[in-house]
């Protein structure tokens, strides 16, 4: 399968670079007159397939709200991720995983394996073991065309306290783990296949991206603050690789199909003015 980079650059430009978070909450849920259980995030994944997946670039799921519902939730997780990529669209499953030797592996197969039930396009990763304990992941990644984005500066308020941590050489350990995807990336065709996931609202931080080569994931944006022109003071001489996510500000406008519409037709306007004449 083609890389998983070259894949999200197509899908961004044929699509917009707007990437859906799906989370299906209790409020959401109860916001859209749905009862907080199997029937109705099952109900909630239709209207957000029909509505949405053949016009977004790429979605990312929330596992968590899923997996809660236990064996039910992951089979409608299953469903609904087959039916986005049917549609065109690239799944990107929020999982955060992380872990060592066969364990880090068996989550790589799980998820970037494409004969697995739970394949998708790519994933969220912590480092918190080490960049390095990620290797299954990666070499996973690229033998099957898949993505891997690993936390780098999030924007929540106790991520500085690990996320700028200096480390011996001088650097964050942010910016650490910023080089060694970088590293991952070098010989790319384009944009690489390892990305980073780096928070909307972190502000300007001094961290160096220069040579990330590979996708960012943009978190935060929308109801958790962080606005479209944020976008150019963090990403500054990388905007052709950001991936704004959102969630809420997305999903608030349904149950009705049209206002989904509508709504991600608006955003992804406003993030190609932001983006791609900044380029």
């Amino acid at each position: 399968m083609q890389a998983f980079g070259a894949r999200l650059r197509a899908a961004m430009d044929m699509r917009g670079p707007l990437c859906v978070g799906i989370d299906p909450h209790a409020q959401l849920l109860a916001a859209w007159g749905l009862s907080d259980d199997p029937a109705g995030v099952s109900t909630f994944c239709r209207i957000v397939v029909d509505a949405l997946a053949d016009r977004v670039a790429v979605f990312k799921p929330q596992s968590a709200f899923f997996e809660r519902f236990g064996a039910n939730g992951v089979q409608i997780l299953e469903s609904t991720i087959r039916q986005f990529r049917q549609a065109g669209a690239l799944v990107l499953l929020d999982v955060k995983r992380g872990d060592i030797g066969s364990t880090v592996a068996a989550y790589a197969d799980a998820y970037l394996n494409p004969s697995m039930p739970m394949y998708v396009d790519a994933i969220t990763a912590s480092p918190f073991l080490g960049v390095g304990s990620l290797a299954p992941m990666f070499d996973q990644a690229h033998r099957h065309g898949g993505g891997v984005f690993v936390l780098a500066l999030t924007s929540n308020k106790e991520g500085p306290q690990v996320q700028h941590a200096k480390i011996a050489d001088g650097r964050t350990v942010a910016q650490s783990i910023i080089d060694e995807i970088s590293q991952l990336n070098v010989g790319a065709q384009g944009l690489g296949s390892i990305g980073a996931v780096i928070g909307a609202t972190i502000g300007d931080t001094g961290h160096d991206l220069s040579e990330l080569g590979g996708p960012i994931l943009v978190p935060g944006l929308g109801a958790q603050g962080g606005k479209p022109d944020d976008l150019r003071s963090i990403f500054a001489g990388n905007l052709s690789a950001v991936l704004p996510s959102y969630s809420r500000e997305v999903l608030g406008a349904g149950p009705d199909m049209s206002a989904l519409r509508e709504r991600v037709s608006k955003i992804n306007d406003e993030l190609m003015i932001t983006l791609r004449s900044h380029k």
